[in-house]
């Protein structure tokens, strides 16, 4: 029973972390209709300037502070000059240019900051709770990740649901020349979506780093799983990608626990096919009508 519990908080924490991730992909998704596959390399560039901050003696919350506020000008700066040349276009040519961002993103780090892993600090003690005598594979960082992830969820859902700036980002998603024609700036809307979007990359990744090493490639595997935790949620629902991440981290958790690690990509690959074979738009996602 203990480890079962163990497995679990360990698969809550791992699944909020996939949950920040999976978040960040809705918001470009529901604000852009563009699933940006550039995510993990560019929180992975903000979380390499918090680390430089956390490294040059500055707190966790300046640090945090530097890759939000870097976060929010990279994810403007990339919608501005790359995507917008692209926005009349098929589909398929921004999916490919996220990915040559991708690998651009990687590139430069390694040549800015080198290839050698950094670790990161954690923003409160990594120590587990103590219940009843037994240590769990629970701490006070963990919580806090959780918690963030929760909190984040819950502003989107607010902003997408109840404020005129969602209401506009969501129109010039889905229908931009009607949305021009009453008045919404769509260019602006855009740039807001991908900005937001990049702050909410950025605090995953901080919220990610301790937990792994800080390099080119450290976060892509997590991309891999966070986008997997925002298609079985729906990629339209801030809440579906809080319940996939945390799913799917449960999932993988067990796995790992009782069938061993090396099973645990194929376990996610059979969980997404499972899910998508049973709810094609995902678990909140909402199916498209049909058009006689």
């Amino acid at each position: 029973m203990g480890r079962f519990l163990d497995l679990t908080l360990a698969g809550l924490t791992t699944g909020a972390v996939y949950a920040a991730v999976a978040l960040a992909l809705v918001l470009i998704w529901r604000s852009t209709r563009i699933v940006n596959f550039a995510q993990g390399g560019m929180l992975m560039v903000t979380t390499f300037l918090a680390h430089t901050v956390a490294g040059s003696g500055g707190s966790y919350w300046l640090a945090l502070l530097v890759a939000v506020l870097s976060g929010l000008v990279l994810g403007a700066v990339v919608e501005r000059v790359l995507m917008r040349p692209v926005e009349r276009r098929p589909p398929l040519d921004a999916v490919v240019v996220t990915f040559g961002l991708l690998v651009l993103l990687q590139g430069v780090a390694g040549m800015v900051f080198g290839g050698t892993p950094r670790s990161y600090p954690p923003g409160f003690d990594i120590t587990g709770f103590r219940v009843a005598g037994h240590q769990l594979l629970f701490s006070p960082n963990d919580l806090w990740v959780v918690l963030v992830v929760l909190g984040v969820m819950a502003v989107l859902a607010f902003v997408f649901r109840r404020t005129s700036l969602g209401l506009r980002m969501r129109s010039a998603a889905f229908a931009p020349e009607v949305a021009r024609l009453l008045g919404v700036r769509v260019g602006r809307m855009l740039t807001v979506g991908w900005a937001l979007a990049a702050v909410v990359g950025a605090v995953a990744g901080v919220l990610i780093a301790p937990a792994t090493f800080v390099s080119p490639t450290a976060f892509d595997a997590t991309l891999v799983f966070g986008f997997t935790a925002a298609v079985i949620g729906g990629l339209d629902s801030p809440p579906g990608a809080v319940v996939g991440g945390v799913l799917l981290g449960a999932v993988l958790s067990y796995v790992s626990g009782y069938l061993g690690p090396d099973v645990v990509t194929f376990a996610a690959l059979v969980v997404l096919i499972f899910v998508l074979m049973v709810r094609p738009n995902g678990l909140f996602g909402r199916g498209a009508e049909r058009r006689v």
